[in-house]
């Protein structure tokens, strides 16, 4: 399984790691949090050197309450960041947006990803957009509502059947618009309980059906955290326990915190997997 970013081919049939960026100071784990392009471009090039594939680079918060920042103001933010990191040394930039005007002029500067959070339902030019970039590859994550909504939509008659739905929707919308790289995110604690997630993790080999990559993007969420009623930043081990059973379930893609320890797991993956 191949994915093409900006003309870099990348083999998905061995899992990969993508290191979050979030360049502001509301994002759930302060660890993750820069504030300026120099400490942006120091990060990046550690989780590069750690053994990350991709950095995924986002201005704005989309944890549970948060409210997100409208396009201009959000490109603001990220212009400059962007600017610094495309300097990096074989680095491939993933930017984390629902506008189409951000995508648009992110993708402007040479950015190789669009990692969307609500898979165009918040931006019916999302979609459109991608469409001019042929060789970008669009992630679509499964939510309902936005981030200072969604904890109050957590009413699932199957919530892995329903995600699967999704899916099924939003492939086939994607498509029509001949987008030809897709990547599915079942969106671990976004519009879910934790019961909820942890429900789609137990499932998550059923969505290889679409015969897409999936990306996990469980880092230090408070399905774990509050499982053992510690805080975001003493739940690393934990981790570390729900990636690896998420590449066991078929996950191509972990998005995390923490690199080194991402990439170990997948080191021991490597030698059990079928």
């Amino acid at each position: 399984m191949t994915i093409n970013c900006r003309g870099k081919l990348i083999d998905l049939s061995l899992p990969k790691v993508m290191g979050i960026l979030n360049i502001n100071d509301d994002s759930f784990y302060e660890g993750s949090r820069v504030q300026n392009a120099k400490l942006a471009r120091d990060k990046a090039e550690k989780m590069l050197a750690e053994g990350a594939t991709f950095v995924d680079v986002g201005a704005m918060s989309s944890r549970p309450g948060a409210r997100l920042l409208d396009a201009q103001d959000e490109w603001q933010v990220l212009q400059p960041i962007l600017a610094e990191l495309m300097n990096v040394t074989d680095i491939i930039i993933s930017v984390d947006t629902v506008w189409s005007y951000t995508a648009q002029r992110a993708l402007d500067q040479g950015v190789h990803i669009i990692n969307d959070i609500s898979a165009g339902s918040l931006d019916e030019g999302m979609m459109s957009t991608l469409n001019m970039f042929s060789d970008v590859p669009y992630i679509m994550m499964h939510m309902r509502g936005r981030p200072e909504t969604m904890q109050q939509q957590t009413n699932y008659e199957n919530v892995v059947l329903d995600v699967l739905k999704y899916f099924s929707h939003k492939i086939r919308q994607a498509r029509d618009c001949g987008i030809k790289d897709l990547i599915i995110d079942p969106g671990f604690g976004f519009a879910k309980t934790k019961e909820q997630s942890f429900e789609l993790l137990k499932h998550l080999m059923e969505f290889q059906i679409f015969d897409l990559p999936i990306l996990a993007g469980l880092s230090r969420k408070s399905m774990l955290y509050k499982t053992l009623n510690v805080q975001a930043a003493d739940a690393l081990n934990a981790t570390s326990v729900v990636n690896t059973i998420a590449l066991i379930n078929g996950a191509s893609i972990l998005r995390v915190h923490d690199v080194r320890e991402a990439v170990e797991a997948i080191e021991f993956y490597k030698l059990v997997k079928p």
